[in-house]
């Protein structure tokens, strides 16, 4: 696991594929500079390349590390250690760490999957094809350029054929496998607005028109208390997982907003969790990985799987499982 974010300010880091000069570089890499703040950054010892301060516009070239130090500001501590599980010339499936934010939010304007990998590879104009909720861990594909974006984007239904994820849960199910199909929706009345609910198609309390989901849950394993299940999405709503699991009685382990009633999603908009809460919610995140996609790439098939599961999942599958 790489934890980046310094006590004190956030040092913005990437890596050059191409012959450029620094300050280019720089510039391209950080919008919020003018030509004159770049220079004054400079001259502050700001600006390192390969480690070494660079005050001068030095030619930097393919492989070289350069490092801006950005003094006010801040973001949370992020696992950053995504990598490239499968690769092809147009499009990619990486590895994203639980907890880290696919794209920008109020806390991580750097540290997300999309801007590492611009900053980190070649790609410097790679697009997002899906999404995952910062908790949730697993594979998530990428186009690598804007080309590459346009033309499976529109067609990702039929790009992605299939998407199974694993999740640990809180309970025993009482059957093996389980077909869920429901209508899902968020209520105007809810505490928790994001929160997905099993509701029916015609619900005038739903912010927006109800939507049908489906998906395939089967039992991998029993733990007595808590159990490993495979999750195969027919349909593509939001949360829909998390909420359908919840509302058939087997939360996903960790899920703050779906288990315990959203207690602890609730109370960590106003403090800290405690070691105490966590210890409830059984870790510090939801326990949901994205494992295995079937994509159909034109005439050619590619099966893409995601075995490493966070740290946080290791104590959960070392125990021994029960008798079916």
């Amino acid at each position: 696991m790489t934890k980046t974010a310094p006590d004190k300010g956030f040092e913005l880091c990437w890596s050059e594929y191409q012959a450029i000069g620094l300050r280019a570089s720089v510039l391209q890499a950080y919008h919020h500079w003018s030509a004159a703040e770049l220079l004054a950054a400079q001259a502050l010892g700001a600006v390192r390349v390969n480690g070494v301060v660079k005050a001068a516009d030095v030619a930097l070239q393919p492989g070289d590390r350069v490092c801006v130090y950005l003094p006010e500001h801040q973001e949370d501590a992020v696992d950053t250690g995504w990598h490239i599980l499968w690769q092809r010339d147009d499009v990619m499936a990486v590895h994203k760490p639980a907890g880290l934010p696919v794209s920008r939010t109020t806390r991580n304007l750097f540290n997300t999957l999309i801007s590492l990998v611009r900053r980190d590879t070649e790609y410097k104009d790679a697009h997002l094809l899906h999404r995952l909720d910062a908790e949730t861990s697993g594979i998530v594909l990428l186009a690598k350029n804007g080309w590459a974006d346009k033309r499976w984007k529109k067609h990702l239904d039929r790009l992605l054929q299939r998407k199974v994820y694993h999740a640990l849960v809180w309970g025993n199910p009482v059957w093996d496998e389980h077909l869920c199909e429901t209508w899902l929706a968020e209520q105007q009345n809810s505490l928790i607005r994001s929160r997905m609910v099993v509701t029916t198609e015609q619900d005038d309390n739903a912010v927006h028109a109800p939507k049908w989901s489906r998906t395939q849950f089967r039992v991998l394993k029993r733990f007595g208390s808590y159990s490993l299940l495979e999750c195969e999405l027919f349909s593509g709503r939001k949360h829909q997982i998390r909420a359908q699991l919840a509302h058939l009685g087997y939360p996903i382990i960790g899920d703050k907003i779906y288990s315990h009633d959203g207690a602890f999603y609730l109370k960590r908009l106003q403090q800290d969790l405690t070691t105490d809460d966590l210890a409830v919610l059984g870790a510090p995140h939801q326990l949901l990985h994205a494992y295995f996609v079937q994509l159909q790439l034109g005439k050619d098939e590619q099966a893409v799987t995601d075995a490493e599961y966070p740290p946080a999942w290791q104590p959960y599958l070392i125990a021994a499982p029960t008798a079916d």
